[in-house]
């Protein structure tokens, strides 16, 4: 089940292709319009409000805390290091198994 926060089932997927070096591991990460994450360590940043708006003002550090398997696929339960906040964002098919592996059930 997808967390939707405060924002309710109704928020808007806007899909914008963007490279960016990890602030972590360095990694030069190429884009597709739906990477929200380093697929070499995981972390990502606290940008969107909504997915992929990019409007959120935290910009924090998310931390991969643990993973879970649904039926469709990998889900990544991340917490901000600046305001706190978690969020479950789906795994993606370029994401590093060994490290999803290692964060189930956590």
């Amino acid at each position: 089940m997808m967390d939707y926060g405060k924002y309710g089932k109704s928020r808007r997927f806007s899909r914008k292709v963007e490279n960016f070096t990890c602030k972590v591991c360095k990694t030069k990460v190429t884009g597709t319009g739906y990477t929200d994450h380093c697929p070499n360590c995981l972390w990502g940043r606290h940008v969107d409000v909504n997915p992929g708006d990019r409007k959120s003002e935290c910009k924090g550090l998310m931390r991969p805390v643990s993973t879970e398997y649904t039926r469709r696929g990998f889900v990544i339960v991340y917490v901000c290091e600046k305001c706190h906040e978690r969020k479950r964002i789906g795994a993606a098919a370029d994401d590093n198994n060994d490290l999803l592996f290692s964060l189930i059930g956590r």
